[in-house]
């Protein structure tokens, strides 16, 4: 059983911002796979069901990105899932727009839900997409951007990302996370 984790903002007010790039791909894997992502529980939203005759948890969770780690542990001690079948998806600033990286293991950076993510498992080595929402612009909080309006412009790059992300974690769950960083790295 895979653990899917898209990283993000609870709140109607962030499902278009730059931060919520991983609440898009558990969307996009929900829609594709038909499994609801409903179920409260856990400190998140959950669903199971089939992807490449897999099973798996989709999990967005529910309290703010900084305390995500908090949910995801939850799933993980109850489902009894080892860490090789944990992905978690978020924005990374450092890699431009429409651009992914997955690596299978990490610090957390600067991003401060991987960073919570880290310390609740209390360990670096699980499987990580990250997906490029590029830096802000000089003069720009860097808070404002994440969590602000995207202009129209960018969210197709952006879109271009977390199509790639959904199609990356297929490759994993088909193949391993080796054949899924040759494809897309």
């Amino acid at each position: 059983m895979y653990l899917i984790v898209g990283l993000g903002n609870p709140e109607s007010d962030y499902s278009k911002t730059r931060h919520n790039m991983g609440f898009n791909v558990i969307n996009k894997l929900s829609e594709k796979y038909e499994i609801e992502v409903n179920k409260s529980k856990f400190k998140g939203l959950i669903g199971s069901g089939t992807i490449e005759n897999e099973k798996v948890i989709l999990l967005k969770p529910q309290t703010f990105m900084n305390l995500s780690g908090e949910s995801i542990i939850e799933v993980i001690n109850f489902y009894k899932i080892p860490l090789e079948n944990l992905i978690v998806i978020y924005d990374d600033v450092d890699i431009e727009p429409g651009k992914i990286r997955i690596r299978k293991n990490g610090s957390a950076g600067s991003h401060n839900g991987m960073k919570s993510v880290v310390n609740n498992l209390h360990t670096e080595e699980f499987t990580r997409i990250r997906i490029g929402i590029g830096k802000p612009k000089e003069n720009t909080d860097m808070i404002s951007y994440v969590i602000g309006y995207v202009p129209e412009e960018e969210l197709e790059n952006l879109n271009k990302g977390v199509e790639k992300a959904k199609e990356a974690v297929i490759e994993i769950i088909k193949n391993n996370v080796d054949s899924a960083m040759n494809k897309f790295n």
